[in-house]
């Protein structure tokens, strides 16, 4: 028999009695709702808040040179090649340091697919294989035999014993150079001079050619460059798109996008006299003038032969633990929002400029946020530094963090500032997305000239290059990758000095850092100022810093770019129709937040209303995205700023256009128009979405009539 129940006690309440219990219910859930959920006052000192984070942050320069140079001594102290046991000592030194500061930190570890040598050797041959001399692989600069041999990662293991051809810096006009010559590399051993590009299109361009095998001659000095050869993007090869995590799927060999990410052919790095031995050996036709190998070269000519070079190497691959460090300071109005600094630790060789230079500074940033938060400030966003790990091998560490996280990054990150090679020379340089750009230059207007007393930054940095010049993000060769092309969040990429000679090898010292590179670490000093004062107006400005003016007008300078290169002006009108309704979002954007700065920081409305102007701030340079990728080209998503396939290409926007101009030869004049106007159409709608999340609206531009239009020979 069932039991009877008793009825509840609202059912013996009168109707109206039980609206307003009802009601007083929902008003007292409202209350508890906001009196939870308001942010607190930011934190107090001295009974005052602390009214300018950036005069404190700097104010604890002083001395700050002596620390950073103290931590990159200890960085420094030997090689620590991720995923080798030396690699430890540099993880510990970083992980200390940051909870020293005070800060909370956490780990992460990856397995991806590493790659190291195994085995190498190199021969000249006469003609009838008779062995004429055996040539070194080691670097001359490493006397000691300290660090891991030259080679290339994920150069595949083979070997050849053929004629030589040298192919100047490996570039396709350098290959049109030997053609008109009458040589080919077919069948043939190619010897290239490093400096035409990425060191894995040189061998992929060579392949193409039809090459066996690729030497690329490192510099007079004694350094050999070490590096990576993988091609079609960053990270763990077998996890394309997810982290490589221990337990993760992991694409098989046989994957024929796997197989696409390695060279068909084996490489390795050579030293210049090795180099210049092979060349003296060549006949053929005498080497262009132009070429001027830099190699010491006295005699020789471009081959092939009639000398044979006898090349085996073996590579040893497989699955290494690499560790990110993390240190996290979250803010008081809006901790689900994260202002991303990094830098990797991982290094070739002993890496004082590449990558540790960068890393003593964000050790001396975080020395400094943790002074300020026992001072009474918080920033009112997260900020989280991130020390990466294996960045070297293709930015796998910062690639497999950002993949895990990406559904997170998308709706919460709002920039991500990187430092790499913080000091390799002089003067300042910089890349970024445009929407930063107004803010990098009002930062350098507070930090001093390390070179020239009585100047600031700015100053030098305007008068450098007659006038700021600020990059465009479209290389793939640090840890902003993954955020940028990848979740399409706003970038910024900081360094002194435009490049440096010892890169990848043995010279990659201490020593030159203090006897060269910067013996008062005072180019140090300014980095890190920069990139904390611009975490600081990231993490604590009420309304986000960004400027889509400034984006507006860069994207209209890429379009007449890309005008100079079609036979009408059809498609070039397409993409200004878009680009000016982007630019009256951008005003639109801007009044507004003028009116939010005179608002009382505290109202609740006044609050509210920031908190959704900043998210579509924040969120319209994901509008930059395409879910599918380029074509052929998945992972890189951003249709503005991924880099173009051809890697020699001069395009550094546009990528989807780029791609299909470089594709097009192949194409009939119908096909090869179909293909651009689609791309010319992506990029619209990509502006499109722009503009509409920072009006915070629904689409609603009618879109213009089909066109056609043909390039410019």
């Amino acid at each position: 028999m069932p039991h009877s129940c008793p009825r509840p006690a609202l059912a013996r309440l009168a109707p109206g009695s039980v609206r307003l219990l009802v009601g007083f219910g929902l008003l007292l859930l409202v209350s508890l709702l906001v009196l939870h959920r308001r942010p607190a006052r930011p934190p107090v000192r001295s009974g005052g808040r602390v009214r300018d984070p950036a005069a404190l942050f700097l104010s604890l320069s002083p001395g700050a040179n002596a620390s950073i140079a103290a931590d990159l001594r200890a960085l420094t102290a030997g090689p620590h090649l991720a995923g080798t046991p030396e690699a430890a000592g540099a993880t510990a030194h970083v992980l200390a340091r940051l909870r020293a500061a005070g800060l909370q930190t956490l780990t992460r570890e990856y397995r991806p697919l590493l790659s190291y040598p195994a085995h190498a050797s190199l021969a000249l041959l006469r003609a009838d294989g008779a062995l004429l001399a055996d040539l070194s692989v080691d670097e001359p600069a490493d006397a000691g035999r300290r660090l891991v041999p030259p080679y290339h990662a994920y150069a595949p293991s083979g070997g050849a014993v053929a004629e030589a051809v040298f192919v100047n810096l490996g570039r396709e006009e350098d290959y049109r150079a030997l053609e008109r010559l009458g040589v080919g590399v077919h069948g043939r051993i190619a010897v290239a001079v490093r400096g035409g590009g990425y060191r894995g299109g040189v061998v992929a361009r060579a392949a193409e050619k039809g090459a066996v095998a690729v030497l690329i001659a490192g510099r007079a000095d004694g350094g050999v460059e070490r590096g990576v050869v993988l091609l079609g993007g960053p990270g763990d090869p077998l996890t394309p798109g997810w982290a490589a995590t221990g337990e993760a799927e992991r694409l098989g060999f046989d994957n024929e996008a796997v197989k696409r990410r390695f060279p068909t052919i084996p490489s390795m790095p050579v030293s210049a006299k090795t180099a210049a031995a092979i060349i003296r050996s060549l006949g053929g036709p005498a080497i262009p003038p132009e070429w001027q190998p830099g190699l010491g070269v006295d005699a020789g000519g471009v081959g092939p032969g009639p000398t044979l070079v006898n090349f085996t190497y073996q590579e040893d691959r497989k699955f290494g633990t690499i560790r990110d460090v993390f240190a996290i300071i979250k803010g008081y109005e809006e901790p689900d929002r994260y202002v991303i600094l990094g830098n990797h630790r991982d290094a070739w060789t002993y890496g004082a400029v590449d990558p540790n230079s960068g890393t003593a500074a964000l050790l001396d940033i975080a020395r400094r946020l943790g002074i300020m938060l026992q001072s009474g400030w918080t920033p009112r966003r997260s900020i989280i530094l991130c020390s990466w790990d294996a960045e070297e091998f293709g930015m796998i560490g910062s690639t497999e963090w950002v993949e895990e996280n990406l559904a997170d990054l998308h709706s919460k990150a709002v920039a991500y500032v990187n430092v790499d090679c913080a000091v390799q020379g002089v003067g300042l340089f910089a890349g970024s997305t445009p929407q930063l750009d107004k803010l990098l230059v009002d930062v350098t207007r507070q930090v001093k000239d390390p070179d020239v007393t009585g100047k600031m930054v700015h100053d030098t940095w305007n008068e450098m290059n007659g006038g700021i010049n600020i990059e465009r993000l479209a290389r793939t060769d640090s840890d902003f990758t993954p955020f940028l092309h990848h979740a399409g969040i706003p970038s910024v990429d900081l360094y002194y000095g435009k490049e440096f000679p010892g890169y990848h090898t043995a010279l990659d010292s201490y020593n030159w850092m203090e006897k060269h590179g910067d013996p008062l670490f005072l180019r140090h000093l300014a980095i890190t100022e920069i990139w904390g004062l611009l975490a600081l107006r990231l993490a604590d400005d009420p309304v986000l810093p960004f400027d889509y003016q400034a984006y507006a007008s860069q994207l209209q300078e890429h379009t007449n770019a890309f005008a100079s290169m079609t036979s009408n002006h059809q498609p070039v009108n397409l993409i200004n129709g878009f680009i000016n309704d982007l630019s009256g979002a951008a005003m639109e954007v801007l009044k507004e937040a003028k009116k939010l700065q005179q608002l009382d920081s505290y109202d609740e409305y006044a609050m509210m209303r920031r908190r959704l102007l900043n998210d579509r701030l924040l969120l319209a340079e994901r509008s930059f995205l395409q879910t599918e990728g380029l074509e052929g080209r998945e992972w890189f998503k951003h249709l503005l700023y991924s880099p173009p396939e051809d890697y020699e290409s001069n395009f550094s926007f546009f990528p989807g256009i780029a791609d299909a101009i470089s594709r097009s030869g192949n194409l009939s004049v119908k096909e090869r128009q179909e293909a651009v106007q689609h791309e010319v159409w992506r990029v619209c709608r990509a502006i499109q979405r722009a503009t509409s999340v920072l009006r915070g609206e629904l689409c609603q531009q009618n879109e213009p009539s089909n066109f056609s239009f043909s390039l410019a020979p």
